[in-house]
């Protein structure tokens, strides 16, 4: 669709340099890159309106060789500020977007004018302003009556300069959902400039990188926002992780202030057990990993609880029970990680190590009444029961994404072998237990201090999660066991 060849372009000396590249048709194409990189000259080179060395070529043809009008009919831009002195309404406006297919000596708009005029007035909602002046409106409004002036002039490929930038975040979300479907069904070549990383990541097929006017990456954007090209161009420290919804990068500046938030401590001293509950509250929030009811997956959390229900407990709505009892006890529920359980609460046990270099807490309520062999699950009913061995580790250290998932792997093997060692039966098949049907993990790190890469078995990490794990275990189903025999 457009071919860049050697291009080279600037004012008074050259910006970009020695630029080669392509972009196809149907394609949304992102140009990333700092202030000063090129971005805006890129676009002006592209649309003929910057002089140039090498070949831009649309359609096989050499835009040098094109007049005004014909470049006007394969390419619309719109350009991130408009200079607005003049009343005209939202509609005339628009309409200014046929002038490239205005014949003849005297011009007028045809019914076929405004026919494509109320079609991009209706797909960029700005239909009812039709009658209304440009100057009375929003920046947003006017940024969306501009996209439709330019898709008036239906062209095959449309170049945006920040087309979000003064749009609030529903509006640039409708932008840009239209800017794709219009690609993906109509075929419109999108090239675009972004700030926002995330949004490019979002909506473009291909993302190129500027860096001083020369191209640091060009790829998906897998590829291109990668922390090693980001933390180098934008001289900051970038973080880039999977988006948790769709399959594409999601990238975060790491700020360097300091928060004014006590450092983390990892005590027992912050444990509280009740009759009803086991509580633990955090001097600030810890990054978290867990099965819990309440706020699953990852997080940043403050306040940890578990509660106790009773055996019969059955319940519709678990996670809205639970901020209902968070709402009780006077917790912020979105600062809130929370569990239940059967077991008797007051029969928590807890295990504290502290390393050389790094602590760990360990906190584990257990019952065995629906005891479970992992491998002979079939034999039990689906229910929603209340899980019954719920184990939190808390650590003082930094966890990489790899340590939380070994750390987890280690707890869990720890509590399976204190459940063999204990000899807990499944009822129904008669074979050693691996757990309950509806246990529950939590992994959560203070982010500070020592490093701590790897959380398997024989790891620092690991020899000081599992053992504690398993002791923590074998206490708690021990005391179910002398309640269970004392009939309590």
């Amino acid at each position: 669709m457009i071919d860049i060849q050697h291009l080279y372009a600037g004012y008074d000396h050259d910006i970009l340099h020695d630029l080669s590249f392509s972009v196809n048709k149907g394609e949304m194409f992102g140009v990333l890159g700092p202030n000063g990189s090129g971005k805006t000259t890129l676009l002006k080179a592209l649309n003929g309106t910057l002089p140039i060395r090498g070949d831009v070529v649309i359609q096989g043809r050499p835009i040098r060789q094109m007049t005004a009008k014909e470049t006007a009919r394969e390419m619309a831009v719109l350009p991130q500020h408009h200079d607005v002195s003049f009343s005209t309404t939202v509609e005339q406006t628009v309409l200014i977007g046929r002038y490239p297919y205005q014949k003849g000596l005297f011009k007028q708009w045809t019914k076929e004018d405004y026919r494509i005029a109320e079609e991009v007035m209706e797909q960029t909602g700005v239909t009812r302003f039709r009658h209304q002046s440009l100057l009375s409106l929003s920046g947003g409004e006017r940024q969306r009556v501009f996209l439709a002036q330019a898709l008036a002039q239906k062209p095959g490929i449309l170049l945006l300069d920040e087309p979000t930038n003064h749009l609030d975040f529903s509006y640039q979300k409708q932008m840009l959902d239209a800017l794709k479907q219009w690609s993906l069904k109509d075929g419109l070549t999108v090239i675009a400039i972004f700030h926002d990383l995330n949004l490019a990541s979002m909506y473009c097929d291909r993302l190129l990188l500027l860096d001083q006017g020369s191209i640091r990456a060009l790829d998906e954007p897998e590829e291109v926002l990668e922390v090693g090209h980001l933390s180098e161009v934008y001289q900051s420290e970038i973080h880039v992780h999977a988006h948790p919804s769709f399959s594409k990068p999601f990238t975060n500046v790491v700020p360097s202030y300091q928060d004014q938030k006590p450092e983390a401590v990892i005590s027992p001293d912050h444990l509280e057990v009740s009759e009803s509950r086991v509580y633990y509250k955090s001097l600030r929030p810890l990054k978290c990993y867990s099965s819990a009811v309440l706020n699953p997956g990852f997080g940043w959390f403050e306040e940890f609880m578990n509660i106790q229900v009773d055996h019969s407990f059955r319940c519709e709505d678990p996670a809205g029970y639970l901020i209902t009892e968070a709402e009780r006890y006077g917790c912020q529920t979105y600062r809130t990680v929370g569990m239940m359980t059967a077991a008797k609460v007051t029969d928590a046990s807890t295990v504290f190590v502290e390393k050389e270099d790094f602590t760990v807490l360990v906190v584990v309520t257990a019952g065995t009444g629906n005891a479970v062999d992992v491998v002979h699950n079939n034999r039990h009913m689906q229910e929603a029961v209340p899980g019954t061995i719920n184990t939190w580790v808390f650590i003082d250290g930094h966890l990489s994404e790899q340590a939380f998932a070994q750390s987890l792997m280690t707890a869990t093997e720890a509590k399976v072998k204190a459940v063999t060692d204990m000899d807990i039966k499944d009822p129904l098949s008669g074979t050693t237990a691996t757990g309950t049907s509806t246990d529950s993990i939590l992994i959560a790190g203070t982010q500070q201090g020592t490093v701590l890469e790897y959380g398997g078995t024989i790891s620092s990490l690991g020899r000081a999660v599992g053992p504690a794990v398993y002791k923590a275990s074998k206490e708690a189903i021990a005391r179910y066991l002398d309640r269970k025999e004392e009939g309590i």
